[in-house]
């Protein structure tokens, strides 16, 4: 099949395929006569994988790692429970930054609780540090990595 129709089997739009493949987590494919890549039922089998480990908020090479465990069946699999064990630590670390976040912001939108000219707007000021001077900074400021 060529690259559109891989595309419409995994739903995967066509430049997330050309990413794969610049990755390294497709492999290279044989090309026709019109220099057209040829892909099989392997890679959509494989980019269904890739596809499905990104729904879980798989880093590339958390996913390389599991590509490699694939395609070695006969070896031991604790790699893989470890992976998976410090990826769902990084994913309780993120889901605390993000409850600390939705804190801010909602400390923040209480600063301006009913409309009013912008000028006197409390959520702008917040965000311009001017009323920084009146109350105490929340403990963390940090940004959560990740969600852009």
């Amino acid at each position: 099949m060529k690259i559109g129709e891989l595309a419409r089997a995994t739903l995967t739009p066509l430049e997330t395929i050309r990413f794969y493949e610049r990755e390294g987590l497709l492999p290279p494919t044989g090309r026709t006569d019109g220099n057209y890549r040829i892909y099989g039922q392997g890679h959509v089998e494989r980019l269904t994988f890739i596809r499905h480990c990104r729904t879980l908020d798989m880093a590339l090479d958390e996913i390389r790692v599991l590509l490699r465990f694939k395609a070695s069946p006969q070896e031991n699999c604790a790699g893989v429970n470890e992976l998976l064990d410090e990826h769902i630590g990084h994913v309780a670390q993120r889901i605390r930054e993000l409850r600390n976040l939705e804190k801010q912001l909602k400390l923040l939108r209480h600063e301006c609780v009913e409309a009013s000219a912008a000028a006197d707007c409390g959520i702008l000021k917040g965000l311009s540090g001017e009323l920084a001077a009146e109350r105490p900074a929340p403990k963390s400021r940090k940004h959560v990595h990740g969600t852009h």
